[in-house]
């Protein structure tokens, strides 16, 4: 007889526990116990949306309003604007209208997603 052992992961990661991650704050919090369930990072817009997943965080660089409308289509938990970038009221509004959260880190991307492995390990 063959008994098939499954690992399950128990997503303890939340939008919310990432504002109290050193270097991360927030931009616009819709969902603060939204659950994370990984992390994608990609500039490319393109091919995030044939890569990242459902109740992924996507760390970029980009702020414009086509990052919105990837992360609205593919459900990601919430973007990270990495190194400190900084988007315009325009961006804001309608990651608030669309119910999308935006965190901003001083971190490059590399960094970001370091600190995010780790704590998706805990």
């Amino acid at each position: 007889r063959t008994t098939i052992l499954r690992k399950v992961m128990v997503i303890k990661m939340t939008v919310s526990s990432l504002l109290e991650i050193p270097d991360f704050s927030g931009l616009c919090i819709v969902d603060p116990q939204r659950k994370i369930s990984g992390v994608y990072a990609g500039d490319l817009l393109s091919w995030v949306m044939g890569h990242a997943s459902e109740g992924q965080c996507l760390i970029t660089i980009m702020s414009n309003v086509n990052v919105l409308a990837v992360s609205s289509l593919l459900d990601l938990s919430c973007v990270i604007l990495a190194e400190s970038v900084e988007p315009d009221d325009e961006f804001l509004s309608l990651a608030k209208e669309k119910n999308i959260n935006v965190l901003k880190t001083t971190k490059s991307t590399y960094g970001a997603c370091t600190v995010l492995y780790e704590e998706l390990k805990k």
